[in-house]
């Protein structure tokens, strides 16, 4: 396999969890979570302490990271996000407010490195976690895990929302709080787990992101534009839009730069963060709601004819 498919992969994976988070936490609160920076960046970080000082591979570490994300989020939901919402707080007061909570966890984070380095003389502010990694059928196993993580991620939150009761209540609440009020359902209890699932999300992202980029304190901060982006490209009203538009802006970037670098020569590389925002304002010029939004029913009648046969 290519390295730049190998590690487009991975990144395309991790993008996809984190995007996805981001749509979630905007489908059920109006909330756009700049806090997701930070606490993907906390996500590499509880792979690396559980690698350095656990042992093992970073993988078995992976539930503990989700786990740390959703108790990040649910700290944010009761002490900024659930008082912002019952005083009816405007959409940039809800997103001002996890930008403030995203510079408390970043400060956080950097006193966490200083005692690293301090305490434990480690070297936390520049690492590569996959020489933490091992090979897989000729391949690194990050390749073939990671990608099938968030396949089984993603299919067990698809089956939670279709097939469970709460799920069901949470779908509910998204569509229509209102209605969903009169009906007994309790909102909090919603828009607390939609925090638990979207900071999960976040720090999942961050902790397969370090698989494929260099791990620093700014990891979140550097990658959230992209999170941002795939959440937008697929379309803010639809979960499953912000993670397929994830992956499609990870995989665009690593494709993009790699192909345009055979033609163009190697400067191209300083332009690898312009090439997914690119693409995410070329398709929002056509389609506004994202690919969430393209009438993909009647591009598909057009397409193909009575029979089945393609249109030309």
């Amino acid at each position: 396999m290519a390295p730049w498919l190998a590690t487009g992969l991975i990144y395309a994976s991790a993008l996809a969890l984190a995007a996805g988070g981001i749509t979630l936490l905007y489908m059920s609160t109006r909330t756009f979570n700049f806090a997701h920076a930070s606490m993907a960046t906390i996500g590499f970080y509880v792979i690396y302490t559980g690698s350095v000082l656990g042992g093992g591979t970073p993988y078995r570490y992976f539930p503990l990271a989700f786990l740390i994300g959703g108790l990040l989020g649910v700290i944010c939901y009761y002490g900024l996000n659930r008082p912002l919402l019952k005083r009816r707080a405007v959409e940039i007061t809800l997103m001002m407010s996890t930008l403030g909570y995203d510079l408390i966890l970043l400060s956080v984070i950097q006193m966490y490195c200083d005692y690293l380095t301090f305490s434990r003389r480690l070297f936390p502010r520049r690492v590569s976690m996959s020489i933490y990694d091992f090979e897989l059928l000729g391949v690194s196993a990050a390749t073939i895990i990671l990608p099938l993580v968030a396949i089984v991620f993603l299919t067990a939150l698809h089956l939670f929302l279709v097939k469970t009761r709460f799920g069901v209540a949470m779908r509910a609440t998204i569509e229509n709080p209102v209605l969903a009020g009169a009906s007994g359902i309790n909102a909090d209890r919603v828009y607390m787990l939609a925090w638990v699932i979207g900071g999960g999300m976040a720090a999942l992202g961050g902790a397969a992101m370090s698989m494929a980029i260099t791990g620093t304190p700014v990891l979140g901060m550097n990658s959230i534009p992209f999170m941002f982006a795939g959440a937008i490209f697929g379309g803010l009203h639809s979960l499953y839009g912000g993670i397929l538009g994830g992956f499609v802006i990870g995989m665009t970037e690593y494709a993009g730069v790699f192909y345009l670098s055979q033609i163009f020569g190697p400067w191209v590389l300083g332009y690898r963060m312009g090439i997914p925002l690119l693409l995410m304002a070329a398709t929002l010029l056509i389609f506004p709601r994202g690919l969430a939004g393209i009438p993909w029913a009647a591009l598909v009648r057009n397409l193909f004819g009575k029979k089945g046969g393609i249109r030309v």
